[in-house]
């Protein structure tokens, strides 16, 4: 994205227009690098939002309001102190720097001033510092000599601006007409790397608008405004910049670069808290997996223990029938294996402490003990086995999701299994139903509904009508899709795209043709005491099908 100085410089022009006269009526810190400003003007609440997270700093205007912390945190509580209710007088940018001053009228019963944040937006360097009368008051970032800061940023310090690059200042057309003589080409490299304040992404555009080779007076009009056309641009479907100008087709205009800009940014937090969430459940759901798959490994350790029951039996039988021929305090037996068609003679071993018959009732009494364990070990094996089926169920919910709707309840299901934490639901709130609509689609003049989880398939499949055609992939986890009926017949072409959208929801999405059952919901029933989203059918009928997303029939619920 091209946080450069070029481009804060629109951006603070614009939220100067928007911004001045404004007062603030509150200030939140939601993440530890992101301030959230509430600004009180003539044309309505802006929501300011300030951020020095590396990858996303910024200064834009928010849509949506994050839910701040339960304790504040001490710059937040700073900035409550010096700029509650304070009127913004300006907002400027320094230089050529990419760093926007918003300037303070700070008036209260007890003190008047002029403070100064300074918003630094510099990727990796990015930070936020309030000033009164050049002393820092406090900053989101601090710095000392000792950390080998090459600026300190310290309450008490003279604030200083970064010190200037080696480079043209692109608003000084003398600067650059002496940067440029004599240079054989000022295409992209050249701007990027001897022009300050131009990234290499907004000295592309440049190179395209210009053809390659950019003249002085054409960068200082491009820096001048003369080229100001907001749009955000995309590749491959998705937003992929917001730019102050592009020549690029594949865009999509605004009237401000600040409309512009939280369209981009939209987008992009979007897609973040997408991963982030996506990141989150599939962590705590490979613990689970992991934790299973021990569990197993120790139960099926413990049955190859129990391999050996039928022989202790047998050696408590032989002892038991050749109980009158063993002298007390005898080592061993060796007796004939009249089980065995061959009758060969075995050696057993003895306790010579005890008597023939009491060896005789220890043989039985491991042979009790070993069956009793490999009965419980059977029932742990198949327990253990359906747990591992279905969070692989779960994997293949998280693996399909496309956005972060699909999250919601498989969330509630790892919640429910103990696996993430969720914050306490009061005891009086009543449970919410959940937000995230069926997948639906409309195909020649049938609906086709497919659920995003397991707890979504549940539902889904439980308020399906008798008639109504349900389906699932054969042999893989999938999402449970219906066709809505309405008690007509169903043609065999909704069928094929209602099947083809099942494969497409399933674990087996990049294969080529997946089988897909049908049946009527009539003959889908859920087993009693079985987890979420788990039936049995019968008299089904099996359709091969390519995995298809359908997104052109796609309709809203």
């Amino acid at each position: 994205m091209p946080q450069d100085a070029f481009t804060l410089r629109y951006v603070i022009k614009e939220l100067d227009n928007k911004l001045r006269g404004g007062k603030v009526s509150r200030i939140n810190q939601p993440e530890k690098d992101e301030l959230t400003f509430f600004i009180y003007t003539a044309n309505g609440t802006v929501k300011l939002e300030i951020c020095a997270h590396a990858q996303n700093c910024r200064l834009n205007i928010g849509e949506n309001e994050k839910k701040p912390p339960k304790e504040a945190q001490s710059f937040c509580m700073l900035l409550r102190k010096h700029l509650q209710n304070a009127e913004i007088t300006g907002v400027s940018q320094p230089g050529f720097e990419r760093i926007a001053a918003i300037e303070f009228d700070c008036k209260s019963d007890f003190e008047q001033a002029r403070r100064v944040l300074y918003c630094e937006i510099m990727g990796k360097y990015s930070n936020v510092i309030l000033t009164e009368e050049g002393r820092i008051l406090g900053a989101m970032k601090t710095a000392t000599l000792e950390s080998g800061a090459k600026r300190i940023l310290f309450t008490g310090a003279t604030y200083r601006l970064p010190d200037p690059q080696d480079k043209a200042d692109p608003t000084d057309l003398a600067a650059l007409e002496k940067t440029m003589e004599g240079a054989a080409c000022s295409d992209a490299d050249f701007i990027a790397s001897r022009i300050t304040g131009i990234s290499y992404t907004t000295a592309l555009d440049m190179e395209e608008t210009f053809s390659s080779s950019a003249t002085a007076e054409d960068i200082f009009s491009y820096v001048a405004g003369q080229y100001f056309r907001p749009c955000v641009t995309v590749r491959n479907g998705v937003p992929d910049d917001f730019k102050v100008y592009s020549t690029r087709p594949e865009r999509k205009d605004y009237p401000c670069l600040l409309d512009a800009q939280s369209a981009y940014y939209r987008y992009v937090l979007q897609k973040k808290a997408f991963e982030d969430k996506k990141r989150k459940l599939e962590h705590a759901l490979h613990a689970a997996e992991k934790k299973c798959e021990k569990r197993l490994g120790i139960i099926l350790f413990r049955l190859e223990e129990t391999r050996d029951i039928e022989d202790v039996k047998l050696k408590g039988e032989l002892i038991t029938a050749n109980i009158y021929a063993i002298e007390r305090g005898a080592k061993q037996l060796k007796a004939v294996n009249y089980y065995d068609e061959n009758m060969p003679e075995i050696t057993i071993a003895l306790d010579e402490r005890l008597t023939p018959a009491q060896n005789a009732q220890k043989y039985y009494k491991r042979y009790a003990k070993l069956k009793r364990t490999a009965a419980a070990l059977a029932v742990q094996r198949k327990d253990t086995e359906d747990e591992q089926a279905y969070l692989a169920s779960i994997r293949c919910s998280l693996e399909r999701a496309d956005d972060i709707l699909d999250f919601e309840e498989a969330e509630t299901e790892l919640a429910s299994l103990g696996l993430i934490k969720t914050e306490n639901q009061p005891k009086n709130k009543k449970k919410e139903s959940p937000k995230a609509p069926f997948r639906r689609y409309e195909c020649e003049g049938f609906t086709i509904i497919a659920g995003r989880n397991n707890m979504q398939n549940e539902r889904l499949t439980k308020g399906l009508s008798e008639r109504d055609i349900w389906l699932h992939t054969q042999k893989y986890h999938s999402s449970h899709v219906a066709i809505l009926s309405g008690g007509r017949e169903v043609p065999e072409s909704v069928i094929k795209v209602a099947a083809e959208i099942c494969a497409y929801y399933s674990e087996a999405r990049g294969g080529n043709k997946v089988p897909v059952d049908y049946t009527f919901k009539k003959f889908v029933k859920k087993p009693s005491g079985a987890k979420p989203g788990f039936v049995v059918y019968t008299d089904y009928k099996t359709a091969l099908a390519l995995p298809e997303k359908h997104s052109e029939l796609a309709a809203e619920e």
